[in-house]
């Protein structure tokens, strides 16, 4: 009898722990964490160190709060402000359109346009740099088998993340200034702690209080299912 009773309990121990890991790599936090990952190794596998440095997950403050920028690469060639995404499914949206909709199984769940996301990365970041937005190229990756299903710019994204970083080859900076750059990042950020990572919650939270919203996923259910339910998470 005891040996059965420790089966069922080793048994509905697994099944809780399962779900545990089932909910935790379902959560937008841990699917935007395999995202990041996945663009951090193709920068570093796949980016000549000589050429370029990369620089993951900075948060930088700002005249309202602070920003985080998932990723930036510094090269000659400018500086590359990267907003990564790790979603499946079909992606509805426009350059110019305040939100765009991902649509899994029937689901449909709505997200801050990356690129107004992404501009606004750009100009912190300019603005902490004291350099002009031409120095700067702004690039959406989608990971995760998202398919586009609208047309959109080039710097929008499924798959040859780093042949476009390479594909840009005219020269805006001096290896002096690349250096200068890099170092101004890499004091200027915030420390990567879980007290920058709630901080920054924090000032989103404030920051949108007044638009009901913040910059990130807001889940719509069909019509059948309660809109009270909606969610709302995400990053600037």
């Amino acid at each position: 009898m005891t040996e059965i009773l420790g089966a069922a309990y080793n048994g509905m121990l697994l099944l809780f722990l399962l779900a545990v890991v089932g909910a935790l790599l379902r959560s937008p936090l841990v699917k935007g964490w395999f995202g990041e990952a996945q663009s951090a190794l193709a920068q570093e596998l796949l980016l000549d160190k000589a050429i370029y440095t990369a620089i993951n997950d900075i948060t930088l403050p700002t005249t309202n709060g602070t920003t985080q920028i998932d990723h930036v690469v510094v090269s000659r060639y400018g500086i590359f402000v990267i907003e990564t995404k790790n979603m499946k499914g079909w992606i509805y949206g426009t350059e110019k359109g305040a939100t765009w909709t991902q649509n899994l199984y029937g689901r449909k769940y709505r997200f801050q346009n990356p690129l107004h996301q992404n501009y606004r990365h750009v100009r912190a970041l300019a603005e902490f740099l004291k350099l002009d937005d031409s120095h700067f190229h702004s690039v959406v990756m989608f990971w995760g088998n998202a398919t586009l299903k609208n047309p959109l710019p080039p710097n929008v994204m499924t798959h040859g993340y780093v042949s476009y970083i390479k594909g840009k080859q005219r020269v805006l900076f001096s290896d002096e200034e690349v250096a200068a750059i890099i170092t101004a990042i890499q004091t200027g950020r915030l420390p990567r702690t879980w007290a920058t990572r709630t901080a920054h919650v924090e000032s989103l939270k404030a920051r949108h209080a007044n638009t009901g919203s913040r910059n990130g996923y807001v889940r719509t259910y069909p019509p059948t299912q309660s809109a009270a339910a909606n969610q709302i998470v995400g990053n600037e």
